[in-house]
């Protein structure tokens, strides 16, 4: 049985650049490739991802950090369904000055509610998706973050769900 599994980065090489240039070696590649395909759901789920790429269980979670700690992921851990826990899930975008870009960035990713988080080149710069657990929270931290970074935030709600299957070979 595995779990469904999600890391936030832009791309390999953005993700690299983001990250101040940080070498990947063929283990850490293996990692982030193979835990976007799914998660063991057992005891010791790290000590069997490490038997299946040929490495101890605490290589795996050291390296798991320091992909973590330097950038390289912004984030790893599970992804659930929103709606069919009760909660509720949107996509947000804003416009942010780009000599301002990191520490709204920051103040936006505080928020336990907001993931996957990136940069594009459009006027709307910031886009970002929000799941809350609770219905009615999804305008609550919207209004937070308009009021910690005092810039509008565009919601986009989901009208239809559509399952794409995004993975980020490095």
């Amino acid at each position: 049985m595995a779990a469904d599994f999600t890391y936030t980065a832009q791309s390999g090489k953005e993700a690299l650049a983001a990250a101040g240039g940080v070498d990947l070696d063929d283990a850490d590649r293996a990692i982030i490739n193979s835990l976007q395909g799914g998660f063991p759901v057992v005891d010791r789920p790290y000590a069997e991802v490490g038997q299946q790429l040929g490495l101890s269980e605490g290589e795996v979670l050291l390296r798991l950090d320091r992909l973590l700690v330097d950038g390289v992921l912004s984030r790893f851990g599970p992804l659930y369904h929103a709606e069919k826990m009760g909660g509720e899930l949107t996509l947000a975008a804003m416009q942010v000055r780009l000599d301002n870009f990191a520490d709204v960035a920051d103040q936006v990713n505080a928020h336990e509610e907001v993931a996957h988080n990136y940069e594009r080149d459009d006027d709307y710069n910031m886009w970002f998706v929000v799941a809350t657990d609770q219905p009615g929270r999804i305008g609550e931290v919207l209004h937070e973050i308009e009021t910690e970074t005092g810039l509008p935030v565009h919601n986009m709600p989901k009208i239809e769900e559509f399952f794409v299957g995004l993975r980020f070979e490095v």
